[in-house]
């Protein structure tokens, strides 16, 4: 029997792949979009799907949005590595999440599965990956994204706790065709226009969005209720993630290491330079903290319980960027 699907955050990266993908099967797919929402990267799909308007952060407009749905894929949340909007995270992340879960749970919405984040699992200091059974340990570190991501999971298990049947799933870094707003995407255009003139001296889990969208939907399908998985891939340093994205580009090879102490005195010194423009948005001491940590991730689960499939990395990379290419994104 064909279900009624509601997708959230359905203009995202991730959650575009995923309408996509759910638009192919036989089910209604509803996604919940704002009047001001750029329809972009669902002009493919978009006679097949329903719009409805509202807001995560309107409860009223989640409330109406809920009616008549059995499945639900809660996606939307503001990714934002920085302090200057502390405010709208938490609004965004907790508070529409807990809107979420509480308009599903009175519309008798059969499953729920939570996009998170792999900043809601922790960091491997050690460098050995870690997985879903891992204290938190983001808090080490001071970034309000990963906050408000782990206060949001939290919120998903006390709604466990009062009978809704939950997943959570954590992406990993995500790559691919389609990223539009240059989330992970944008170490590629900036590599490709060298304005990244050195690498930090930490690592990433890398990952595909086709695999990371095609994994959500085998949550909903073979998730058990109440865990989270993680959706991930090769863990790679940041070294050998630039080097591969000169690799693929062309672009020349970053040379220069550039430990977090040294970044900050170079981050004073760049804030008195005149033309910015050349040197890449990334470098903000948010992001370079975090990226000088080792964010390893083991996806063991995912694969055992959701049969995830597992590609290198350098698939993601080329696939990102003959996309970027095919499209003149990169200048």
């Amino acid at each position: 029997m064909n279900k009624k699907i509601l997708v959230t955050g359905a203009t995202g990266f991730i959650g575009s792949r995923l309408v996509k993908k759910l638009a192919g099967t036989s089910d209604e797919v509803f996604i919940l979009v704002r009047k001001s929402s750029d329809l972009t990267s669902l002009a493919d799909v978009l006679d097949k799907v329903h719009l409805i308007y509202g807001d995560i952060t309107n409860l009223a407009s989640v409330e109406a949005a809920m009616q008549g749905i059995d499945l639900l894929y809660h996606t939307a949340g503001l990714t934002y590595m920085g302090d200057k909007k502390n405010a709208l995270l938490y609004k965004i992340n907790v508070d529409g999440t807990c809107n979420i879960l509480q308009a599903a749970a009175a519309a008798g919405v059969k499953r729920v599965v939570h996009v998170s984040s792999i900043t809601a699992v922790g960091i491997a200091f050690d460098k050995k990956p870690v997985d879903e059974s891992v204290t938190w340990n983001f808090h080490e570190i001071s970034l309000e994204y990963a906050r408000t991501k782990h206060i949001a999971e939290l919120e998903v298990a006390k709604a466990v706790k009062k009978g809704l049947d939950c997943v959570i799933v954590n992406p990993a870094f995500v790559f691919g065709a389609g990223d539009i707003n240059f989330n992970a995407g944008r170490i590629i255009k900036d590599v490709y226009n060298r304005r990244l003139p050195f690498y930090p001296l930490g690592g990433i889990c890398v990952v595909d969005v086709e695999i990371v969208a095609e994994t959500i939907m085998a949550a909903m399908e073979k998730g058990k209720t109440g865990e989270r998985y993680i959706i991930g891939g090769e863990n790679v340093s940041y070294k050998k993630l630039a080097d591969t994205i000169s690799r693929i580009t062309g672009a020349p090879k970053i040379l220069l290491p550039l430990p977090f102490w040294m970044a900050k005195i170079l981050k004073s010194a760049l804030d008195l330079y005149k033309n910015k423009n050349k040197i890449s948005k990334l470098f903000n001491l948010s992001m370079f903290r975090v990226a000088s940590e080792f964010l390893y991730f083991d996806s063991s689960k995912a694969k055992r319980e959701l049969n995830m499939r597992y590609e290198p990395h350098e698939n993601s990379i080329r696939s990102a960027y003959e996309w970027y290419k095919e499209r003149n994104l990169l200048n």
